[in-house]
């Protein structure tokens, strides 16, 4: 694991508390030597405080993803308004925690990133998964058509630019297409932790990925249940 963030306390009591964890922890105090060590030696998922000197933690996502990195990236940022975590998701990054945090909830959303991307677990032990059959090359709901091999989306002719989220999220509403889910559901089967009624990770990203779905004169394809959750259906 890489962890950059240039405040000196909370980066020592992140280290200490994430080795004690189980995570090897490289820690860093800016952007430019976290895009060094990113290039030297490739972590498994990358922790970055957007506020740093230089080059900030958004920059380093922009930069590693250009190149094709797809590590995930956990944001940590002081910045509460909607806009602001817009910006760190629009960069590529794959989750955010609010400062400040339980490092609990770092823990949670970690497990969560690392289960998505490897079925290896923290301390190297492989995790005994069950056979499962070849997956369908492609799937399709509202006008929506997937590709979950090659992590590719389209409406209609248009392909979409997703970020990892985002492909997951949608890819879990086509599957269910019709189906009302609700916010507890989508939260286990996404982040793999419900964070509550209080937490508004969810709505975030249902607004960014509205936004790239949805087209002039075309239906809205992800519909809001008041109090209950999402559905992906073409009125």
């Amino acid at each position: 694991m890489l962890l950059a963030e240039d405040d000196r306390a909370i980066r020592h009591a992140l280290e200490r508390a994430l080795t004690l964890e189980g995570y090897q922890v490289m820690a860093v105090a800016d952007g430019v030597e976290a895009l060094a060590q990113a290039h030297r030696n490739r972590p498994d998922v990358l922790v970055l405080d957007v506020m740093m000197p230089g080059i900030d933690g958004l920059q380093v996502c922009r930069v590693l993803r250009a190149e094709g990195d797809r590590t995930p990236i956990l944001m940590l940022t002081a910045l509460v308004e909607t806009a602001d975590r817009i910006a760190g998701l629009d960069a590529g990054a794959d989750d955010y925690v609010v400062k400040p945090f339980d490092v609990e909830e770092v823990f949670a959303r970690l497990r969560a990133l690392l289960r998505r991307t490897s079925p290896v677990g923290v301390g190297g032990a492989p995790v005994a998964e069950a056979p499962r059959p070849v997956p369908e090359r492609f799937i399709e709901a509202a006008g929506i058509r997937m590709d979950p091999q090659a992590r590719r989306a389209w409406r209609g002719a248009r392909e979409l630019e997703l970020t990892r989220t985002e492909f997951e999220l949608l890819e879990l509403l086509v599957r269910n297409a019709g189906i009302v889910l609700d916010h507890s559901t989508i939260y286990d089967r996404i982040w793999g932790y419900d964070f509550g009624p209080g937490s508004k990770n969810l709505a975030v990203y249902v607004g960014y990925l509205r936004r790239k779905l949805d087209e002039p004169d075309a239906p809205q394809l992800i519909h809001t249940v008041r109090g209950v959750g999402y559905v992906l259906r073409e009125d």
